[in-house]
């Protein structure tokens, strides 16, 4: 046994990591849950993607960053800047007093949360071997199971009791506990890389990446800005050429160039993100629904979506014991199956659905994410040589979380659209009146005689939202048809 292992302590440093993502499965849970009342409060329905948006944007944005510094100087150093990072920006997010302002102190926690998910999964991969790793992939998605649980209910009650600016404040005191845990019992013995920094390499990708999800943003704002539009995706392709010809002739390379080549690799990274898009338009949709369309208050909104996150553990340890059993492929046709149907649920079901139907089709969900998510995790990590785990992981996070950046958008564009149309189409309802009707507690001040347009008008949107989901999924097979059929246990 190394060093490193015998002065690492495994089982806590794993369950540090557990309580890293039940960090980051309660933050998307609560913003979710919160989100109608942030809009009333701060006034910005137009500007609400953003609070999704730029998160996941800067995120996105650094996850390969995060990646490249945890193979050059180690996991520890870049998890703890990260965490402190997250930390900093949760504070500053909840004391915001403005839609600007919270976008911006948004961003930050998006910076720090790029290092937080790819560095586990990659610390994960350091400390367990191939044949274990699948089961405590498994094991780390109770953490998702445990925040649904108890995430709606603490969301709620800061909603309806305290102030919305608390669900920020929730996320300090569980970072700090991580990062003690962390800095007290995970040790490596990690020479750093002498090759020189890939500067240029790593501007250009987050350059590339900031212009092409800049530009679905701007498409999703009214009026569009055709020539802006037109701009920042000229941007990115000279971005993009400038990082693949960097990425060509640096010795370290930020990104290698060389993992495209594995079929594997790509097709996993693909499904990967394909099924985070929907993902997002899970969590954020269906409470909006059952608050907005059913009038149900914030906790029992967010109560909706907490069969999926329960499930999700059931699918995790499903695909770890189907590794033994099966190819990645074969796997993946079984739990995209489960997805088609939640999206094709989602799709067909009349305005009138009660809310024990939502719990059916998150439970639906819940298995299709917890196996699909496990499987793409770890075969990715398994495709590439043992040196390469650290980028391929940052890179399969940052293909999830460009795949949700990417969907939220869309689904804003999609949303907004339709909410426009269906202000033409019922005159007397107004953008404010909308701002207010998405939250239960507000919508009763609105003129009950409008509600039943202001109902239509929304269930049209999201309606169009799931059915967008079902193209999403379908594209997912299709990717799926492309891996080759091999086990990896």
């Amino acid at each position: 046994m190394s060093t490193e292992k015998k002065k690492t302590n495994v089982l806590l440093v794993t369950i540090a990591i557990f309580i890293a993502t039940f960090l980051s499965a309660v933050e998307g849970t609560i913003v979710s849950t919160a989100m109608p009342t942030i809009v009333e409060s701060l006034h910005g329905m137009k500007l609400m993607n953003w609070i999704y948006s730029i998160y996941l944007l800067t995120n996105a944005m650094t996850t390969p960053i995060w990646g490249k510094l945890a193979d050059r100087m180690g996991r520890k150093p870049v998890f703890i800047a990260g965490l402190v990072i997250f930390i900093v920006g949760s504070s500053l997010c909840g004391l915001s007093q403005n839609m600007l302002t919270l976008i911006g102190f948004r961003a930050l926690q998006g910076i720090g949360a790029g290092a937080i998910t790819p560095v586990s999964f990659t610390m994960l991969a350091d400390i367990y071997p191939i044949e274990e790793r699948a089961r405590i992939m498994g094991l780390n998605g109770s953490a998702w199971g445990i925040a649904s649980i108890f995430a709606p209910l603490i969301g709620g009650f800061i909603v309806e009791k305290l102030t919305w600016h608390w669900i920020f404040f929730i996320n300090v005191p569980i970072g700090l506990i991580t990062l003690v845990m962390i800095m007290a019992y995970f040790h490596e013995d990690w020479k750093a890389s002498k090759a020189p920094i890939d500067y240029v390499g790593s501007l250009s990708l987050m350059a590339t990446l900031l212009f092409v999800l800049y530009a679905f943003q701007v498409i999703g704002e009214a009026p569009i800005n055709y020539g802006l539009v037109i701009g920042l995706f000229v941007a990115a392709v000279i971005a993009f050429l400038m990082f693949v010809r960097t990425e060509k002739r640096v010795a370290d390379p930020i990104i290698d160039l060389k993992l495209f080549e594995n079929r594997t690799f790509v097709v996993q990274s693909l499904i990967a993100a394909l099924v985070s898009g929907f993902l997002i338009g899970f969590d954020a949709y269906v409470p909006m629904w059952t608050q907005g369309i059913l009038g149900l208050p914030a906790t029992m909104a967010g109560f909706a979506v907490t069969p999926s996150s329960l499930m999700w553990i059931v699918g995790s340890f499903v695909a770890g014991r189907l590794f033994v059993k099966f190819a990645p492929k074969q796997i993946l046709w079984g739990s995209l199956s489960f997805l088609l149907v939640a999206t094709l649920l989602f799709a067909n079901i009349p305005i009138t659905t009660p809310f024990w139907f939502f719990f059916v089709i998150a439970t639906i969900c819940g298995i299709g994410f917890g196996i699909t998510i496990t499987t793409t995790t770890v075969t990715t990590q398994n495709s590439v040589a043992p040196n390469e785990v650290g980028v391929a992981t940052s890179f399969n996070t940052l293909s999830r979380t460009l795949g949700q950046t990417l969907m939220v958008a869309i689904y804003g564009i999609v949303l907004n659209v339709n909410i426009a149309r269906g202000i033409k189409q019922f005159p007397k309802v107004t953008n404010a009146m909308m701002n207010k009707f998405i939250n239960p507690s507000t919508a009763t001040s609105l003129p009950h005689n409008l509600l039943p347009q202001m109902h239509q008008i929304l269930y049209t949107g999201i309606h169009h939202i799931y059915w967008l989901s079902v193209v999403v999924i379908i594209l997912a097979f299709v990717a799926n048809a492309f891996d080759r059929k091999q086990k990896i246990l």
